[in-house]
């Protein structure tokens, strides 16, 4: 659970760039290159030209935090913004998100396959040098698959 001060912070509406950073746990730049790609649109500005955040920006940045997690590009997560802006439809873009999740998922699976062939060969030629230089078998105590 985020600190008391943390929550508090979140609910305002008038959050620095530095705040609003520490909060997302993204870098200034990151947060600037953001807004600059369209993820954050509609950034507000003081008189002075300093950015000002609020919680639906917090909100929109912690999202992009957890798609760039589960493996969506920038660009995938630009399509949601769009898909979400052209229809003003959640339904839709959450539509589209269970899309791109689903071929990101089969990618993984695709992945742990390519990943366990390649464990299975390194222990072969592991046992296959083993048995060169007079070792018992490398991978007796193997775990079970």
């Amino acid at each position: 659970m985020a600190p008391r001060a943390a929550r508090a912070g979140a609910d305002r509406d008038d959050l620095s760039i530095a705040e609003v950073r520490s909060l997302a746990g993204i870098s200034a730049r990151t947060l600037r290159y953001y807004e600059e790609l369209g993820l954050l649109p509609g950034v507000r500005r003081r008189a002075g030209g300093r950015r000002i955040y609020g919680p639906d920006e917090l909100e929109r940045l912690r999202f992009i935090s957890r798609l760039k997690a589960l493996g969506l590009s920038l660009a995938e997560i630009k399509e949601l913004n769009a898909v979400y802006g052209i229809g003003g439809s959640t339904r839709a873009m959450l539509a589209r998100l269970d899309e791109l999740l689903a071929r990101h998922r089969a990618d993984v699976e695709a992945r742990i396959a390519e990943l366990e062939g390649l464990r299975d060969e390194i222990d072969a030629y592991r046992d296959h040098v083993g048995r060169r230089i007079g070792r018992a078998s490398a991978n007796g105590s193997r775990r079970k698959r």
